[in-house]
């Protein structure tokens, strides 16, 4: 063992003289890190090895690249890294094969090392941790999608990512999220090609083996997946969602047509169908000379929201569902909370959108809370509706709220009580939450905070309670706390956003160490992959 040691500190040598030559180190700090480096050799090669000592000598050598970054920095001195950090960046890539080979099943080590090399420029070797990685963990999409999506970023190679992503559907011919990202990545892939073409005319050179990418330029490779991807996966949602991924490219307006086709005539009978086609006659392009003036602008709106409307009502003449009607309801109250000017759309603001006054919509409203009275987001939308209106019969519906289903919401201060104590987790956090609004408004913000403070320890709390204000660093870490207590098995966001609030100017990035390992020790399932996923994004800066 001595030998080995002895070997590998003698192959460090050149690259130390070459850090004291050229100024980066003094011979005393160049004698401190042989000190410590023998030290960690000597925990590597023991008969029992943990995985502690690979990353504490991992951890120390990229402090030395740091180091060594800074010092030429100060000094302005770039030559010499092949004899100089070359070697270290080597070393540590050797330190991460030997700690991935012992502990195959670590996944946080394998995006440490993805981290690295990213980090780091080494191209050639992130693809050989990648393939090295996605042979003992096939089973886990997110990783075939970070795969491939390096191979098209950092190494720009989309035939590599196409092969990932094709390999990724041998093991998961059915999962969603790697079929979009499929289709995101030749969509990217033609829009690169379809630049440099325009670059080329502009420089009028030969265009003959751009050309015979055609049909890559028009988006025919990403029909083709959006075709295989569709034949086995059905539902509006993941057509919709391809749909929107197709949208953000200025070229695929023959491909959008074509999904938007297949929308139309396969699932009518979906009310995301609707709503999505509904939400659509918002966004379709006006009268150019009208939108020039305020008042062409606001006739504008009330003609494409009056469009929407009229999506919503074809709809419900097919599919008269409860769905659908949410769907509806959500949009009204979405409008209406942007302050609309349409009064019909006011009017329309429940359930049945043929009322033409406040009475009417109030007595729709009470309407469809009997029809649906099993519904939370019925009763919970039609009691908003009423506090929008000011109704008078805002108490009667909050007690038929309780004797049909022991349902209880937002109603007024008066009643609030009982609706933040209700067995309906959803129906509790909107009162919650509306609770808290009235308390700011009536007592301002030192009533608040203690109807925070007192809130969030009680029953049926969520997650976006602990955050409904914006306090110092101090009560910020304890609401955190709080809120960890309840969801800290399943919200990987939660944890992430802790540590990104202690890696901000208020916090203390050293505990964001603590809070990875307990991260880690809590998650369970699913959660614990995506907060790896992440957190690695936000150590390499694309968070």
């Amino acid at each position: 063992m001595a030998e080995i040691v002895q070997q590998r500190i003698e192959d460090r040598i050149p690259e130390l003289e070459q850090l004291e030559r050229v100024g980066l180190f003094t011979k005393n700090e160049v004698k401190s890190i042989i000190k410590r480096v023998t030290a960690l050799e000597y925990k590597l090669h023991r008969l029992i090895i943990n995985k502690e000592d690979f990353i504490a000598y991992i951890q120390y050598e990229i402090n030395v690249l740091e180091l060594i970054k800074k010092r030429r920095a100060h000094i302005h001195y770039h030559f010499k890294r092949e004899e100089i950090e070359f070697p270290i960046i080597h070393r540590i890539n050797n330190i991460f094969r030997r700690a991935t080979n012992k502990w195959k099943d670590d996944v946080q080590m394998w995006l440490s090392h993805v981290a690295f090399c990213k980090k780091w420029s080494t191209k050639n070797q992130l693809s050989k941790v990648f393939s090295a990685m996605l042979a003992i963990h096939p089973d886990k999409p997110a990783l075939w999608i970070m795969a491939a999506k390096s191979e098209l970023e950092d190494r720009n190679s989309s035939e590599s990512a196409r092969h990932l992503f094709l390999r990724a559907l041998r093991f998961h011919p059915n999962d969603k999220k790697v079929y979009q990202e499929y289709f995101r990545m030749e969509l990217l892939h033609a829009e690169k090609l379809r630049k440099q073409k325009k670059e080329l005319e502009k420089a009028e050179m030969n265009l003959v083996s751009v050309c015979t990418y055609s049909q890559i330029l028009s988006g025919k490779l990403a029909e083709i997946v959006y075709r295989d991807a569709t034949g086995k996966i059905k539902g509006a949602e993941f057509v919709i969602s391809l749909l929107n991924i197709a949208a953000i490219f200025d070229f695929t307006k023959e491909l959008q047509d074509s999904i938007l086709q297949d929308l139309q005539t396969k699932y009518t009978e979906d009310n995301l169908t609707w709503d999505f086609m509904a939400k659509r006659e918002l966004e379709a392009p006006g009268a150019g000379e009208e939108l020039q003036t305020a008042k062409g602008r606001a006739s504008e709106v009330s003609r494409r929201e009056e469009r929407c409307c009229q999506v919503y009502e074809e709809g419900l003449k097919s599919l008269n569902t409860e769905p659908m009607w949410t769907c509806y309801v959500a949009f009204c109250l979405e409008r209406l909370k942007r302050k609309t000017n349409v009064q019909e759309l006011k009017e329309k603001l429940q359930i049945l959108l043929s009322s033409e006054d406040a009475e009417g919509a109030t007595r729709v409203a009470m309407a469809a809370t009997q029809r649906y009275s099993q519904s939370v987001t019925v009763w919970s939308l039609s009691l908003q509706t009423l506090m929008q209106l000011g109704s008078g019969d805002m108490g009667k519906l909050f007690q038929e709220a309780l004797t049909h289903n022991g349902l209880q919401t937002v109603c007024s201060p008066v009643c609030s009580q009982r609706g933040r104590l209700s067995a309906v987790a959803a129906v509790a956090m909107e009162m919650k939450e509306k609770y808290l609004d009235w308390s700011y408004t009536v007592g301002g913000y030192k009533k608040a905070r203690k109807t925070f403070t007192r809130e969030c320890i009680a029953v049926n709390n969520n997650v976006d309670f602990f955050f409904q204000e914006t306090p110092k660093m101090s009560n910020l870490r304890n609401y955190y706390e709080r809120a960890l207590q309840e969801f800290g098995s399943t919200d990987d966001d939660l944890w992430l956003d802790y540590i990104q609030e202690e890696l901000g100017p208020q916090g203390q990035p050293e505990n964001c160490g603590k809070i990875h390992w307990r991260a880690m020790k809590f998650l369970e399932g699913e959660s614990v992959e995506r907060f790896i996923s992440k957190y690695t994004l936000l150590q390499t800066g694309h968070i």
